[in-house]
């Protein structure tokens, strides 16, 4: 696997595969903390990295709240409400699954803005 040739969209689709082999013990939190260290790297090394997510996802939400991109998620995936930020398992594992679906559009209309450019 040739993590360095592949585009953004098809790195986060291995992540989503096997996010284990990324992170260890897959939880939400580990996932969410991943992910920001992945976008402070890019960002660093003149990357897009995550630039755009928060505002797409509150785009796509409709409206804005005060918990920034991890519950923008949370309240995309979870829109009947959730009381706390520790999740039950089967919240989380809805999460974790919304936030790759989410993170996979929001890649693939980024590259397809950039192809039209």
């Amino acid at each position: 696997m040739d993590l360095v040739g592949m585009s953004e969209r098809e790195y986060w689709a291995n992540v989503a595969k096997r996010p284990g082999m990324f992170i260890g013990r897959v939880t939400l939190a580990g996932l969410e903390a991943y992910m920001d260290g992945y976008d402070a790297h890019a960002r660093r090394h003149g990357g897009p990295g995550l630039d755009g997510w928060c505002e797409w996802l509150i785009a796509r939400r409709g409206r804005d709240c005060n918990h920034g991109w991890h519950g923008q998620v949370r309240h995309l995936a979870l829109p009947d409400g959730w009381q706390q930020w520790e999740l039950l398992a089967d919240q989380e594992q809805q999460v974790i699954k919304a936030l790759f679906e989410l993170l996979d559009e929001f890649i693939a209309e980024r590259e397809e803005m950039a192809d039209t450019v």
